[in-house]
């Protein structure tokens, strides 16, 4: 195996060219030390121009595979040899899992067993003192708790209750990861997050799918009557907290991962609408929350996510460092600038179009 000396461990990231991934891709080039690969199968919602700022960096790699291929999945770990494994490699919209749910059982159910498989077989043969602080980081969502209504938060004791292919296929990952661990031996760590936002966020997703339509003089689609509430992570808060649980968290842990930022879908679609009125005034004077239009609901759509991540800001220290309002500016604030980045994946994938309305 190569050399891999203390202050050049290495991180390999799969799904590292979606929202999440390349997220922490650039985190961990722009914050540390580490070298980073990036394993990504390239699908709609992964593009290599989320990590241009990084792409010329000597610490930086890229790889163009699936993780349900165990060889390339094998021969990537051993030509890097990394410290650290962190699994974002996923298909992650409800709507596309209700269509078609046979992807998310393939990447995120199969893709996954075939990625531990490889990672016990790396972690095995690891000398003693790199194998003591290896670690299998799996990222996963709030989803698999299924629906809350009024009161109450999800944890790391919450019962598992997925409602959607979606949600279903990420629980089953979860366990297998769970199962690795309990079973072989192998040491992970696990974070569920609540609903992620920030730039270079895929355009099918509720925030920047409005900020585009808005801006576009198109109708701002809201499911049901707008009352659904989610909990809201600035992406790079999330990227902060993965690094602290993979670099400190013990062998089995998981820690629930959220911004304390519970809003209605009808309040963040009006609270875009207002920061647009400010930064970017339509030419008629209008608000933009004219173009609101409350359209069919999805199916089996759970009502509200809230997560309690007392136990990451107790034992980690990890704090949000964006409010929602502060976070939603900056998000704004970025797809304005960036046009270059996200019209090419609205061209390319109808990315805005409404999905999620198969029932049978």
């Amino acid at each position: 195996m190569a050399a891999n000396s203390s202050n050049g461990r290495r991180v390999f990231i799969t799904g590292g060219a979606g929202f999440i991934g390349s997220c922490l891709a650039r985190y961990l080039i722009d914050h540390s030390a580490y070298e980073v690969m990036v394993f990504d199968k390239l699908t709609y919602a992964g593009t290599l121009t989320s990590l241009d700022s990084i792409a010329n960096n000597s610490r930086y790699q890229f790889v163009r595979g699936d993780i349900g291929n165990g060889l390339a999945v094998e021969t990537s770990i051993r030509d890097f040899d990394p410290d650290f494994i962190v699994h974002l490699a996923a298909e992650s919209h409800v709507d596309r899992s209700i269509d078609g749910p046979q992807d998310f059982i393939q990447t995120n159910l199969v893709g996954t067993y075939v990625l531990l498989q490889a990672a016990l077989k790396h972690w095995s043969q690891l000398p003693t003192e790199r194998k003591s602080r290896f670690r299998f980081h799996h990222v996963s969502t709030d989803e698999v708790f299924g629906s809350l209504y009024d009161k109450g938060y999800f944890d790391e004791a919450t019962a598992y209750d997925p409602r959607s292919p979606y949600s279903a296929s990420k629980a089953g990952s979860d366990h297998l990861v769970r199962a690795w661990f309990h079973t072989y031996g192998l040491p992970i760590t696990m974070t569920n997050c609540s609903n992620n936002y920030g730039p270079y966020h895929f355009p099918e997703k509720l925030i920047p799918l409005n900020i585009l339509r808005a801006i576009a003089g198109k109708e701002m689609p809201v499911y049901g009557r707008g009352e659904n509430i989610r909990d809201w992570l600035y992406v790079e808060d999330h990227a902060r907290a993965i690094k602290l649980v993979f670099e400190q968290a013990e062998p089995g842990t998981t820690y629930t991962v959220g911004g304390r930022a519970e809003r209605r879908n009808i309040d963040v679609v009006e609270t875009i609408c207002t920061i647009l009125d400010r930064l970017t005034p339509r030419e008629d004077g209008i608000s933009y929350q004219e173009q609101i239009a409350f359209v069919t609901d999805r199916p089996g759509h759970d009502f509200r996510y809230a997560i309690d991540c007392s136990k990451i800001e107790r034992e980690l220290g990890w704090r949000q460092s964006e409010s929602f309002e502060t976070g939603l500016e900056k998000t704004i604030r970025w797809y304005l600038d960036n046009e270059k980045w996200w019209r090419s994946l609205l061209d390319k994938d109808s990315a805005t179009d409404r999905r999620g309305l198969k029932t049978t």
